[in-house]
């Protein structure tokens, strides 16, 4: 039964919520919030284990994808979206699936949750394969968009995960790893945008970050695939490129520019000599990997 859960449990001692002052307000939930960290950090194994798996997948020319319905499909739009500008990966490679479609993203598409098929429809849409992970979301670990889009994925021989909020939930039972972050009630019982949704938001950077540094798309701590796609960001991969070759800017400038905004292909040839078509092509044969393609030379 749904009241069974965790996140649908009442949290105590919060009767007169509606009566406190706004500042009690904000330090009682502030209080609820920072629990969920620690009740992440709780599923630190399984999460590495995930970020092993979807880079394994992604290496081999797999894809990532996300699953959910609700706050959590959102979630997983949100942490997809993000990939592209900060490690250059392509909307082919790492997206999110959300019932009801990307309108759902905005404007609630009832009862899209409730259907599995519709998951299987929309797997075998993207042409599904045994070559991608696929991680599905869903805060009570039972909702059947997630679930059932899990099962089928890992039938036709997908990596899976499942991310939840509820200790053994359906959810993790179909995933082949289940990370489930128990967080408890929520301040707004059964309001699981809130610290469910902070659970499964930590979770996802995880797993697109970490996926990422193992796949090369960083330089130590450094987001050296980011796209240049504006001055802001024009002016960060300049900065990057300056803090690994620890060249003036007279000589950056230019290289980046040669390098069409390319922060590894500009830092290849600024440290190698070579030119940029020279830098591209170490590039391909090392999957992108920066460190692995200076070493080439």
């Amino acid at each position: 039964m749904l009241r069974d859960l965790v996140t649908e449990q009442q949290l105590p001692g919060l009767d007169d919520l509606d009566g406190l002052s706004t500042l009690d307000l904000v330090r009682r939930m502030g209080e609820q919030d920072a629990l969920v960290p620690t009740a992440v950090a709780g599923q630190s194994a399984r999460i590495a284990a995930a970020v092993d798996a979807v880079s394994a997948r992604m290496r081999e020319g797999g894809r990532l994808i996300y699953l959910g319905a609700g706050t959590a499909g959102r979630i997983g739009m949100l942490d997809a979206s993000e990939c592209g500008p900060t490690f250059g990966t392509t909307p082919e490679e790492v997206f999110a699936l959300i019932a009801g479609g990307p309108s759902a993203f905005a404007v609630a598409v009832e009862g899209a949750e409730d259907s599995a098929a519709l998951a299987v429809s929309d797997l075998t849409e993207v042409s599904l394969s045994a070559a991608d992970a696929v991680v599905g979301i869903s805060a009570s670990g039972r909702t059947p968009y997630a679930v059932g889009g899990v099962r089928h994925a890992r039938a036709m021989g997908a990596m899976t995960v499942g991310v939840a909020c509820n200790e053994g939930s359906p959810l993790g039972e179909a995933a082949e790893i289940a990370i489930e972050v128990v967080v408890g009630p929520e301040f707004l019982t059964g309001s699981t945008r809130l610290k469910s949704g902070t659970a499964q938001k930590l979770v996802c950077n995880m797993i697109s970050t970490l996926t990422m540094v193992r796949l090369g798309r960083t330089h130590g701590n450094l987001m050296t695939h980011l796209v240049a796609s504006n001055e802001k960001l024009w002016a960060r991969a300049h900065d990057l490129v300056s803090s690994i070759t620890g060249l003036p800017d007279a000589e950056v400038e230019p290289a980046l520019q040669a390098a069409e905004g390319s922060v590894p292909t500009a830092v290849i040839m600024l440290l190698t000599g070579a030119d940029p078509d020279q830098a591209r092509e170490a590039l391909a044969r090392t999957s992108d990997n920066l460190r692995e393609a200076l070493r080439s030379f």
